[in-house]
Formats: C-alpha cells, structure tokens, sequence
C-alpha cells in the first residue's frame, strides 16, 4: 500500500509524519491498511524534520518521485521541415550526392555516404 505524499517527503522519501512507525510492511500506526481517499486526517507533523523544497527547474517536473528534464528542441519549425525533405532517413538518397542507400535504409543508426563522404551530424 503506497504512503500519502503528505507522509513521506517526496525528494528524499524522509518520513514527515509522527504515525509513521517506518517499518516497510505497514503504512501507518494508525492506518496499516492505509487511508480511505487521498488525505489523512490523523497526519501529524514530524517538528523533527526540516521543511523540503521541491525546486524544479523550467521545463523539468517529477515523475515518480525522480526529477526529469525535458528535452529542449534544438530545430526551429522550418529546419525539421527541411529535414524531412532531405535526410536519407525520409528520402533514402544522400543529400549531398543523390547516391540511394540499400533497400534496408530503414533500419540503419548511421547515415554515412560511401560515394562522397558525407556524414550525418544530427544523431
């Protein structure tokens, strides 16, 4: 049974309410089975624990009690357009030469031209 955030500290999964036993096996000296709804209404404040700031940065939240930044798009609008017209990936030829890859340019990781040395630097 999983403890209420207001329970454990979500950062550091400190134990922020006097109840607790913190033993793994049960949730709560008072609620071993756990809680009816999401809230407590025995939850007592530990005054032995400090205060935890969950600070994210913009663009990141928490997942799971695990902080994840998101990936900033590095291509405006117009460039990821061009991108599809013009990677073998989408068009199966090089950009550079025309030269056509084999049939199994779908599955390939690497799109290195053989004929002039062209070089995909986007992966």
């Amino acid at each position: 049974m999983p403890k209420l955030p207001e329970c454990v500290g979500v950062a550091r999964l400190r134990h922020r309410c006097l109840l607790n036993p913190h033993n793994l096996h049960i949730v709560c000296a008072v609620h071993p089975a756990g809680t009816q709804g999401d809230s407590c209404l025995d939850f007592r404040e530990n005054p032995d624990i400090e205060p935890e700031e969950l600070w994210q940065p913009e663009g990141a939240s928490y997942y799971n009690d695990e902080l994840i930044l998101q990936p900033q798009q590095r291509l405006t609008q117009q460039q990821q357009l061009e991108l599809l017209d013009t990677h073998p990936m989408f068009t199966g030829k090089c950009p550079q030469c025309q030269h056509e890859f084999d049939r199994d340019w779908s599955a390939r990781v690497h799109w290195d031209c053989s004929e002039c040395g062209w070089m995909d630097d986007t992966v």
